[in-house]
């Protein structure tokens, strides 16, 4: 984690993905002979910075569909609260598939955060 208590999160593509484990590969057999090129290094921090910009956009849609979750579940508590006794059995149910949205949106946060 970073300093300010924001996780850093990184959305490697696969060829990043792939470039950045070969450049790391050829970097530790360059450490073991003490010769390291400082070019592979400025690659890697490039994929790292390309990558972090992505995962910043990703997990700001993730607190997005988030806060959009929680809206649409205090709105369907209040439908829920207010609605007439034959429609209450409808407003129940729409209320609790807006907790199962809310479930998996702060799931997706948290495994966002976590890796």
């Amino acid at each position: 984690m970073s300093s300010n208590n924001h996780p850093t999160v990184y959305s490697y593509t696969r060829a990043e993905s792939r470039e950045r484990a070969k450049l790391f590969r050829k970097g530790f057999r360059q450490a073991l002979a003490d010769c390291v090129d400082p070019d592979i290094r400025r690659k890697i921090e490039r994929i790292d910075q390309s990558a972090a910009a992505r995962g910043a956009q990703e997990l700001a849609a993730l607190h997005r569909v988030q806060a959009d979750a929680r809206q649409d579940l205090a709105a369907a508590k209040a439908a829920e609260r207010t609605a007439p006794r034959a429609d209450r059995a409808a407003a129940r149910e729409a209320r609790k598939q807006a907790e199962q949205r809310v479930k998996l949106a702060e799931r997706a946060v948290h495994k966002a955060e976590q890796s």
